[in-house]
């Protein structure tokens, strides 16, 4: 007679909690990855920048970037200092009603972003001096002095500082 055992409730809550854990953890933070196929992303971004010094399927890290509703989300900073050009994506902004600031402090670091999306607020992008900065897509500007490179504005206003 086979006899079939059940893994106790408790073990089976404490594996869904670590999964959660973990999976708000990776999703948290910034991820380097190089793949064996260019990324289009990245294609996209390389070409944006024209002249860089990476090859056509660079490492390059994520920076994952907050939703901010009414001001409230978290900061997105990446203050990681490299003595060689790093590239970063720094994935789209959205910001709704609020002000959000995502600062980029790596002086060696070649930032690109998707068009941010800025509803009723102000999104600043604030480099280090050195850095460079590249919007893929197209944007557009209603009821707003932003310019349209920057992403989809909609009364309220999104810029690009470089502190230098």
């Amino acid at each position: 007679m086979l006899k079939v055992t059940r893994p106790n409730k408790l073990h089976q809550t404490g594996a869904i909690a670590s999964l959660i854990v973990l999976t708000a953890w990776m999703t948290t933070i910034p991820t380097s990855a190089v793949a064996a196929d260019p990324d289009p992303t990245i294609t996209a971004c390389l070409e944006a920048f024209g002249e860089h010094p990476f090859g056509s399927n660079p490492e390059f890290k994520t920076l994952p970037v907050a939703v901010k509703v009414f001001g409230v989300g978290k900061k997105t900073i990446d203050d990681e200092k490299t003595s060689s050009p790093a590239l970063v994506y720094v994935k789209q902004g959205v910001n709704v009603m609020g002000g959000t600031v995502v600062e980029l402090r790596n002086p060696q670091g070649w930032y690109c972003m998707r068009a941010a999306v800025n509803v009723m607020g102000g999104f600043t992008v604030k480099l280090a001096c050195g850095a460079r900065f590249a919007v893929l897509g197209e944007g557009a500007s209603v009821m707003s002095s932003s310019d349209e490179s920057n992403g989809t504005t909609v009364m309220g206003s999104t810029n690009v500082e470089q502190d230098c």
